[in-house]
């Protein structure tokens, strides 16, 4: 019932292609193709549609995290039945997080599939953005079990090593915090500035080590804009040959 009213045709040579992509790497024929050109259009290329909402693909992105999270957690609960939250919670974080994401989406293409404006774009979330939009238009247009498999057989067990992933610490955040702790070091997370109004708000987060900007990074979540900023200054003092 509910797909025969969202339904929409297939008419066009671009929107067929499209939907064969989709296809391809989702397993699935979409039925409302329009919710996936919303998931691969980023903010600086959307239009308002009413005072304050654009149809851009941060709705879906919203989505998408939550729908994302519910089912990484269930698969590591049962992954892993002897082991403690904190792990658990640990492990999710880096299998979620930016870096991760923005790897996935571009193993899986969407650097050619996603409409951006890199003049008024954080180019440095795109992907990882488009990835969690698209996980939130198949969950709207297939439901959540199409979804998780989607996620478990065409994501994780094909594109994630979990036994790596333990090992590995993506946090950006807490290895700068831990890094600063070490050298005796000031770290701080400063807001440099708010752009746009509404639901288009974007903060400007700065890194400070010391007292001096090392990096700098943009999103609509304060969250999210810390841990880039993060991940930004890591990768300068990397290059500089500090050991992080």
């Amino acid at each position: 019932m509910l797909k025969s009213i969202f339904k929409s045709p297939i008419q066009s040579s671009s929107d067929k292609k499209l939907s064969e992509t989709i296809r391809l790497i989702s397993g699935l024929t979409p039925d409302n193709l329009s919710l996936y050109k919303q998931a691969f259009r980023h903010t600086s290329v959307a239009t308002e549609i009413k005072e304050g909402v654009r149809n851009s693909n941060e709705r879906l992105e919203y989505l998408g995290d939550a729908v994302l999270g519910a089912i990484v957690a269930e698969y590591l609960f049962r992954m892993f039945p002897f082991r403690e939250e904190g792990f658990l919670t640990q492990i999710r974080s880096r299998i979620v997080n930016r870096a991760q994401l923005n790897q996935l989406a571009k193993k899986l293409g969407f650097d050619q599939l996603v409409q951006a404006d890199l003049r008024n774009a954080n180019a440095v979330s795109i992907l990882g953005d488009a990835f969690e939009a698209f996980i939130g238009a198949i969950y709207l247009d297939k439901g959540f079990i199409k979804t998780r498999k989607f996620v478990v057989e065409r994501i994780i067990k094909i594109h994630l090593d979990i036994d790596a992933i333990e090992q590995t610490d993506t946090d950006f955040k807490s290895r700068l915090i831990n890094y600063c702790q070490r050298e005796k070091k000031k770290l701080s997370f400063n807001l440099v500035k708010e752009v746009g109004t509404g639901n288009r708000k974007e903060f400007v987060i700065a890194a400070e080590i010391g007292g001096k900007i090392i990096a700098q990074s943009q999103h609509t979540s304060k969250r999210r804009a810390e841990q880039l900023a993060a991940e930004i200054a890591i990768k300068t003092l990397e290059e500089k040959g500090v050991e992080v």
